[in-house]
Protein backbone atom coordinates (compact mmCIF):
# COMPACT_ATOMS: atom_id res chain seq x y z
CA UNK A 1 0.00 0.00 0.00
CA UNK A 2 2.64 2.23 0.65
CA UNK A 3 4.40 1.66 -2.58
CA UNK A 4 1.38 2.90 -4.25
CA UNK A 5 0.80 6.10 -2.30
CA UNK A 6 4.44 6.75 -2.92
CA UNK A 7 4.45 5.80 -7.11
CA UNK A 8 0.66 7.90 -6.99
CA UNK A 9 2.91 11.12 -5.53
CA UNK A 10 5.88 10.89 -7.56
CA UNK A 11 3.14 11.02 -10.29
CA UNK A 12 1.44 13.84 -9.36
CA UNK A 13 4.64 15.67 -8.88
CA UNK A 14 5.97 15.19 -11.97
CA UNK A 15 2.66 15.96 -13.95
CA UNK A 16 2.20 19.23 -11.86
CA UNK A 17 6.11 20.26 -12.89
CA UNK A 18 6.22 22.72 -15.97
CA UNK A 19 7.44 20.93 -19.25
CA UNK A 20 11.01 22.45 -20.69
CA UNK A 21 10.25 24.35 -23.63
CA UNK A 22 12.83 24.11 -26.43
CA UNK A 23 14.84 27.34 -26.93
CA UNK A 24 13.72 28.88 -30.42
CA UNK A 25 16.95 29.95 -32.83
CA UNK A 26 16.34 33.82 -33.95
CA UNK A 27 16.15 33.66 -37.92
CA UNK A 28 18.37 35.13 -39.32
CA UNK A 29 18.17 38.76 -41.58
CA UNK A 30 18.90 39.13 -44.97
CA UNK A 31 20.38 42.76 -43.68
CA UNK A 32 22.87 41.71 -41.29
CA UNK A 33 26.18 41.17 -41.92
CA UNK A 34 27.16 37.38 -42.69
CA UNK A 35 30.59 35.74 -42.51
CA UNK A 36 31.49 32.59 -44.57
CA UNK A 37 34.67 31.06 -43.30
CA UNK A 38 36.17 28.37 -46.01
CA UNK A 39 38.77 26.26 -45.68
CA UNK A 40 41.16 25.42 -48.37
CA UNK A 41 44.70 23.59 -48.89
CA UNK A 42 46.93 26.81 -49.01
CA UNK A 43 44.36 29.35 -47.44
CA UNK A 44 41.49 30.40 -45.34
CA UNK A 45 38.51 32.70 -46.83
CA UNK A 46 36.98 35.13 -45.19
CA UNK A 47 33.67 35.71 -47.22
CA UNK A 48 31.72 39.21 -45.80
CA UNK A 49 28.39 39.44 -47.30
CA UNK A 50 25.79 42.94 -46.37
CA UNK A 51 22.70 42.41 -47.71
CA UNK A 52 23.11 39.44 -49.74
CA UNK A 53 25.83 41.37 -52.15
CA UNK A 54 29.56 40.23 -51.82
CA UNK A 55 31.80 43.17 -50.25
CA UNK A 56 34.86 41.88 -49.31
CA UNK A 57 37.00 38.50 -49.34
CA UNK A 58 39.65 38.20 -46.37
CA UNK A 59 42.57 36.02 -47.73
CA UNK A 60 44.42 34.65 -44.70
CA UNK A 61 47.60 31.76 -46.44
CA UNK A 62 49.02 29.56 -45.20
CA UNK A 63 52.63 30.91 -45.22
CA UNK A 64 52.71 34.88 -46.08
CA UNK A 65 50.76 37.76 -45.12
CA UNK A 66 47.13 38.54 -45.01
CA UNK A 67 45.44 40.26 -47.95
CA UNK A 68 41.28 41.33 -48.92
CA UNK A 69 39.71 41.04 -51.96
CA UNK A 70 37.42 43.37 -52.76
CA UNK A 71 34.86 42.87 -55.84
CA UNK A 72 35.80 45.54 -59.37
CA UNK A 73 34.06 45.78 -62.29
CA UNK A 74 32.82 42.69 -63.80
CA UNK A 75 33.89 39.93 -61.49
CA UNK A 76 37.34 40.71 -61.26
CA UNK A 77 38.84 41.67 -57.55
CA UNK A 78 41.06 44.28 -56.55
CA UNK A 79 43.69 43.60 -53.73
CA UNK A 80 44.33 45.48 -50.94
CA UNK A 81 46.55 44.82 -47.83
CA UNK A 82 43.95 46.19 -44.93
CA UNK A 83 40.20 45.94 -45.07
CA UNK A 84 38.34 48.67 -46.81
CA UNK A 85 34.91 47.61 -44.56
CA UNK A 86 33.26 49.93 -42.32
CA UNK A 87 32.22 47.45 -39.31
CA UNK A 88 31.44 48.71 -36.05
CA UNK A 89 34.29 47.19 -33.98
CA UNK A 90 33.58 48.22 -30.18
CA UNK A 91 35.80 46.98 -27.64
CA UNK A 92 32.79 45.67 -24.87
CA UNK A 93 35.22 44.23 -22.16
CA UNK A 94 39.19 43.71 -21.40
CA UNK A 95 41.57 43.87 -18.97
Amino acid sequence: MKKILLLAALLSAFSLSPIANAEVLPEFDDNEPVVTIRQGEKATYYEYRINGQLKEIKVEPVIGKTYYLVPAAEGEFSRFDNSTLMLPKWILFSW
